[in-house]
Formats: structure tokens, sequence, C-alpha cells
């Protein structure tokens, strides 16, 4: 059978290609795809512990068998269209875009999303600063290079439709979680200069501890789960920011 590849980020930088098509013997799983491409490019094999799988889009163990035609995608270290639904007084905003925000960014969501029942609504904006992050698993002596320099913008990369998805569960999870069924994440995609905003996040809701809690959660949960990833870009280079990434909610 053939499936298709996925590459992002520093893996698609070492290999050079985003995207590689690979034969398999039937019931082969995704560890085995993961095989086949490190036959072909060696250089991948220490990143092994710190990637995550994902099949046809969604996060997938490294036993699960594949098919003819599915897709395959490696996820590295994360950064650490959309949707929008008006029916039972839920409205969701998720979406990627590589323009930048409006400096009304955060009244235009709020005049999307709060209704005549909200009494709170909290807004966080995430914006690319000077100083360098967590470099990710491998990247340390990269960024050992830059050490005591400014970052000076910020590059993010994207698998959108699972990213789209990762999001809308999050979503899900907040409406249970907390009661907050009004909520709009929106995150940019390509380079975002010093000082521009990279994420932004509000929710509305009856009262203000449950918008808090949700806009935390919405931001903590979309850099450690969505396939979002992150350069720090220098004058003469960059680095890769950001943990392996989880596949769901923390537990405990």
């Amino acid at each position: 059978m053939q499936v298709r590849v996925r590459l992002f980020a520093i893996q698609r930088e070492l290999v050079g290609a985003r995207e590689v098509p690979i034969e398999l013997g039937t019931d082969a799983t995704v560890e085995d795809a993961w095989a086949v491409i490190v036959a072909r490019h060696p250089i991948l094999a220490p990143g092994r512990p710190s990637v995550r799988f994902a099949r046809n889009g969604d996060y997938a163990e490294p036993d699960t068998v594949l098919r003819d035609g599915d897709e395959v995608a490696f996820i590295p270290p994360v950064s650490g269209g959309s949707g929008e639904d008006d029916s039972g007084g839920r409205r969701r905003i998720l979406e990627l875009q590589e323009a930048p925000f409006a400096p009304t960014i955060l009244a235009d969501l709020e005049a999307r999303l709060a209704t005549d029942a909200d009494g709170a609504v909290v807004g966080f904006v995430g914006r690319t600063r000077l100083s360098p992050g967590t470099p990710a698993p491998g990247q340390e002596a990269e960024a050992a290079r830059y050490a005591g320099r400014s970052v000076e913008s910020l590059g993010y990369e994207a698998h959108e439709t699972m990213a789209i998805r990762v999001l809308d569960a999050i979503a899900d999870e907040i409406a249970e979680r907390f009661g907050v069924e009004r909520l709009a994440i929106v995150h940019r995609t390509g380079e975002v200069p010093l000082g521009e905003a990279s994420i932004v996040v509000v929710a509305a809701s009856e009262h203000r501890d449950a918008a808090f809690r949700a806009a935390r959660y919405a931001i903590d949960e979309t850099k450690a789960r969505a396939p979002i990833w992150k350069a720090e870009r220098f004058a003469d280079g960059h680095v890769w920011i950001g943990s392996p990434a989880r596949s769901g909610p923390e537990t405990g």
C-alpha cells in the first residue's frame, strides 16, 4: 500500500521536503512508516523521543495500523479555515491566518462572540518578544549560537486542518469543564515581527471566573497540543522552539 508522509518544521528542513510518498506492506503501522523514512534520512533518528504521530488529521499511537491512501504526519515539538457555530448559544471562532491582526482584534472578536447574557469577556494576546524561549529537543546547540542575542521575529508553520480540529476539541473541553460556550482562538502563521501579536484568545461567559479559566485553558492547551511550530528568527539563522506535543488534555 502507499501512504503519504507529511513533514513539518525542523523535519522538513532536514529532509528538504514537505511530503514523502512511501510503500508499506499490509497491516503496517505508523511506527513502520517512521522506520522507512528514517532509513532514507537517518538524520531524523535522534528526534524520535520527542516526535508524536497523526493519521488522517488525528493524533495516533505508534502501533496504529495504516491503510492504503492514509496520510501520516510526524509531529515535532510544537510551539509551545475557521469554524463558527451559532446554534444553541454556542459561538466558536477558530482560525489560522497569515495576515497581521488588526489593532481592534479584541474588540472585533468580542463583538462576534458576546451576547447580552454575558457579564464577562476575557481576552489574551500573545506577542513576539525580544528574549528567546526554550529550544526544541535537538536544537540546544543551535540555540547556544545565539545566546545573548535578541529575537528579531517569529516564524510559524502549521498542519492547518489538524490544528483546527485540535482547537475544536479544546473548545469542547472548555464547554464541558467551565460551561463557556463562546470562545475564539485565532493564531497567526508565517512571519510575525517583533511586537506583533501571534495569537489571540477571547472567552465570553456569564461570570468572570469561568471566562478567566476558559481563556487560560485555551492558551495553555493550544500551546501544548496544536500542531503549530515556532521558529525564533535572528539576522543570520533561526532556532525551533517548543516541547513534545501532547495528544490530549493533561490528566491529574
